[in-house]
């Protein structure tokens, strides 16, 4: 298995994503918050063009994060309600059936834009659960999680492992 596993990262692309990740972790290790730990993961590849994925209801934070990656590359920001789509377009179920029409996310559509705009590394920040691995699919960047959404838990799902109230629900569910 371990010779198996060391084939892996004789693919070129591979072995430097690896390799630069693995030189961040060494040189700031417990020093750098993951957004810092991002930057200096996408100049240590040499990356000038960063995509930023993000969900509407991070759009104050995406802009924030948007200015801070703007300090060190060129930004293509794309929200995930892109295009207008109505859920109704593909029969998926609405998260309020009395709205008229509901916008879906476009996960796809922003990995697209993405794709267009030839970015070199995309940053997620908080997509849904299912359309992260949509993007991961679509895109051709490599892709990174800065913030992963959990609307319960203020983003910070392992909040639900650290607290024993919520631990024991999802214990207890069959």
């Amino acid at each position: 298995m371990g010779e198996d596993h060391r084939l892996l990262y004789e693919d070129e692309r591979t072995a430097c994503l690896h390799r630069s990740a693995s030189a961040i972790e060494a040189r700031h290790y417990c020093q750098e918050p993951r957004l810092a730990e991002v930057i200096l993961f996408a100049k240590e590849l040499g990356f000038q063009k960063v995509g930023l994925a993000f969900c509407i209801g991070l759009a104050a934070e995406a802009e924030v994060i948007a200015k801070i990656l703007a300090r060190h590359f060129e930004v293509v920001s794309v929200c995930c309600k892109v295009g207008g789509i109505a859920k109704s377009t593909f029969g998926f179920e609405q998260i309020d059936p009395q709205k008229r029409t509901e916008v879906m996310c476009n996960p796809a559509g922003q990995a697209h834009l993405l794709n267009d705009a030839e970015t070199e590394l995309n940053i997620l920040c908080g997509l849904c659960v299912g359309h992260d691995a949509v993007f991961g699919l679509v895109s051709q960047a490599p892709v990174t999680t800065l913030i992963v959404k959990d609307r319960v838990l203020a983003h910070n799902p392992i909040g639900a492992v650290y607290c024993q109230y919520t631990r024991r629900r999802l214990e207890a569910a069959g």
